[in-house]
């Protein structure tokens, strides 16, 4: 969530308000039932052998999973099951992740560089252990290099930053799935405007590195209304927004593209998302998928919003 505060909200009071509204999400039918899987004849064929999947998955807020944040942990527990469940979901181990987080914007697409990247804490008001997490995952300037070459290649100025850190849209889920940070990884920036067709551009672009042992990641949150999470009639605003972005994630490639560069006259769009930095990690995943089918990957009810994650290839 990258407003920390938002009239008088506080995340951590975001994260306690979202209990009563859970109560109220678990009433609406089908509340907390996964997507249908398209029909066999309207699957795609399998991915190229060799060729990684792509993934855009929620992060949920703050430090979540590894400090008390004022409320028991059983509503996130189906979420980092999840998170924990991706490391499998490559059949070869990725050599590099590249992560698309919802928490770094800058004029033009930015690369992390550094050989071992610092922490970012960027999160304010939970308990002081929440300042000493560690995920120490080496950096991959080889990779930043190839990133930048893909984009120019696209017709994108890029730009380094050899000092910026792990933020938590990275550092919290990773943290689940690969505990030992033992995989290179690096960050690359959304670009201001946050316009949708630019970030599936830039996802088109990155597509080649999939047959370059590189898992690309995109952390967001498929809500994120930091008002909503203390209103319980928020709930149904985010069933038909995330109603709307499960069936469009199913769709043939030309379809959904289209559908997601017009993402604002979804269903509830703009009271699901406000601003839409949450969601723009999802149109570089798209636009990395190519010609592949999403699958809807996980979908629960957390703070009692709908979330989902979705998966390619």
């Amino acid at each position: 969530m990258s407003q920390e505060r938002e009239e008088g909200l506080t995340r951590r009071q975001a994260i306690v308000a979202g209990i009563a509204g859970a109560a109220t999400i678990a009433a609406i039918p089908g509340a907390l039932g996964g997507a249908a899987e398209p029909a066999a004849d309207e699957r795609e064929k399998p991915s190229v052998p060799g060729r990684l999947p792509v993934v855009f998955l929620p992060h949920g807020g703050g430090p979540w999973p590894f400090v008390d944040v004022g409320m028991g942990k059983a509503e996130f527990d189906e979420l980092a099951g999840y998170l924990r469940s991706i490391r499998a979901l490559p059949k070869t181990p990725p050599k590099a992740l590249l992560v698309v987080s919802a928490h770094w914007e800058e004029p033009v697409p930015t690369v992390m560089t550094a050989e071992r990247p610092p922490m970012f804490y960027d999160y304010y008001g939970f308990p002081p252990e929440s300042y000493t997490l560690q995920w120490p995952a080496p950096g991959a300037p080889e990779l930043a290099a190839r990133v930048r070459e893909l984009l120019g290649a696209a017709g994108f100025e890029t730009a380094t930053n050899a000092k910026r850190g792990f933020d938590h849209g990275t550092f919290v889920p990773l943290k689940l799935t690969y505990p030992d940070a033992e995989v290179p990884t690096i960050q690359l920036s959304l670009k201001l405007g946050l316009d949708p067709e630019e970030h599936l551009a830039m996802g088109r672009a990155l597509a080649p590195l999939r047959d370059e042992g590189v898992f690309i990641l995109g952390s967001g949150m498929t809500y994120h209304n930091m008002r909503g999470f203390r209103d319980p009639s928020a709930g149904a605003v985010s069933e038909a927004f995330d109603g709307w972005l499960r069936e469009t994630m199913a769709l043939p490639s030309n379809e959904r593209d289209a559908r997601l560069a017009a993402w604002a006259s979804a269903p509830a769009a703009r009271l699901a998302h406000p601003r839409e930095e949450h969601l723009l990690p999802l149109m570089v995943v798209a636009g990395a998928a190519g010609a592949d089918r999403g699958t809807t990957a996980y979908n629960g009810a957390v703070w009692g919003k709908r979330l989902s994650a979705y998966h390619f290839g």
